[in-house]
């Protein structure tokens, strides 16, 4: 049977499944989408906030994106971006304080002129770095102390790492850090040394749809609603059972799904292969979205170095996308990268909301609480997975002992950061191997 005729089955509706189905469909595959929630786009799906339609969480394109820009320009969108030269800022002692250029570095004031002079070399001798896989065998905290020092690495490293990786940081290999600074280096570089950054009117919703009509007229059948809950091979196909009862039969499947959900559908893997993906820890994200009546900074990107504050930091979207794209509004991120088993998980969302709103109220004094519209909170458990040592050769293989079967998610980006440029890459070199099976 020639790989036009197999029936593939992908197994997820998020960017990852999306890109996979549309590579598969160009080469005249027959492939089918099975989403389990009502629409598709996984972390990178819309919602409705007040009258606003715009992603759940936040997003930006980089113009060093060259695998997403390409699958853009492939649905009619990358001449739609719009290119904003942005600002950073710095949340320390609670103070804020500009991050946007060199002369604003060397004038930080919680850092001596010393240990910004090693904060900078360190942040340059990573971007030069090409193989990571010597900082698999590191502990991120260990090596960011060895190149910027011990006050460096309390005053600026460790609360950035705590409120990306919270008390995980302690088992994250140092390529972690790396693969951080890679992706911003590359960024600047594209951007002419400028903070350049992009978004598409509009925000997800606009390129999902776009997507989904070219995968419509591709052939791609997506079916909504469809939660995977077992596998079966025989010696010719799989049969996929789903939880409304329905079933179906494919050549070939694809799994986008979290490797903590494998083992549930009992698929016939190597009993080392089960355990890698049950070793796998993944972070989740609460992220809480507010509707301000005004801007609160400057700056795209808020780092907090405070760790009394309850969020990771402050993404002002407003700073980026012109306000008509966001109907007058100014839109705020706050996002907290959490553990699957932490507290907040069982907290309410209106709890989550006044605790949020609390804090962002005392770091913008100007800010009053009639200034805020709205709030909203978007969850997620299994966003990435942590960097540990030697992660690259822990990973279990997306080509897997079953023949016809792959499994593939965000845990198999090994030498970059979780983002939709990485996402779109990982889906086109799996559909090399689908291809090549």
């Amino acid at each position: 049977m020639t790989q036009q005729n197999n029936k593939y089955a992908v197994v997820g509706g998020g960017m990852l499944g999306l890109t996979v189905a549309w590579r598969l469909a160009q080469q005249g595959c027959q492939v089918t989408v099975f989403e389990s929630a009502g629409d598709i786009g996984g972390l990178a799906s819309s919602w409705q906030i007040d009258d606003l339609t715009w992603d759940k969480f936040y997003h930006v394109i980089l113009m060093s994106d060259s695998h997403f820009r390409r699958l853009l320009k492939e649905i009619d969108l990358d001449d739609n971006i719009n290119w904003v030269e942005t600002k950073t800022g710095f949340y320390t002692n609670g103070q804020l304080y500009s991050m946007s250029n060199s002369i604003e570095f060397l004038k930080f004031p919680p850092l001596s002129l010393i240990d910004k002079f090693r904060l900078g070399a360190t942040i340059f001798y990573a971007s030069r770095i090409k193989n990571w896989k010597k900082l698999e065998q590191q502990y991120v905290a260990n090596w960011l102390k060895k190149w910027s020092g011990r006050n460096t690495f309390e005053k600026m490293w460790l609360p950035l790492l705590r409120a990306k990786l919270g008390e995980n940081y302690k088992e994250t290999s140092a390529a972690f850090i790396w693969a951080t600074i890679a992706r911003m280096y590359a960024a600047r570089r594209s951007g002419l040394k400028k903070e350049m950054f992009g978004y598409v009117p509009g925000g997800y919703a606009v390129i999902l749809e776009m997507l989904k009509n070219k995968l419509q007229e591709a052939g791609v059948n997506i079916l909504y609603d469809h939660k995977l809950t077992n596998l079966q091979k025989n010696d010719k196909n799989f049969t996929l059972s789903f939880e409304n009862q329905s079933e179906y039969i494919a050549d070939k499947t694809i799994l986008t799904i979290p490797s903590t959900h494998v083992e549930k559908l009992n698929v016939s893997l190597s009993p080392d292969e089960l355990t890698k993906h049950k070793q796998i820890k993944y972070l989740g994200v609460v992220c809480a979205s507010f509707l301000l009546k005004k801007p609160i900074s400057p700056y795209y990107v808020t780092n907090i170095t405070d760790d009394n504050t309850p969020f990771t930091g402050i993404i002002e979207m407003s700073a980026l996308v012109n306000k008509e794209h966001l109907k007058g509004h100014n839109l705020v991120y706050l996002p907290k990268y959490v553990s699957v088993d932490d507290p907040v998980w069982q907290q309410s969302d209106e709890f989550i909301l006044d605790y949020f709103k609390e804090s962002l109220l005392k770091m913008y004094p100007h800010l009053k609480n009639e200034d805020i519209s709205t709030g909203k909170i978007a969850r997620a458990k299994q966003v990435f997975a942590l960097s540990t040592i030697n992660y690259s050769q822990n990973v279990p293989p997306s080509a897997t002992s079953v023949p016809g079967l792959f499994i593939v998610n965000s845990a198999h980006i090994v030498n970059g950061t979780l983002n939709v440029n990485e996402t779109v890459h990982l889906a086109e070199k799996t559909v090399h191997k689908i291809l090549e099976s």
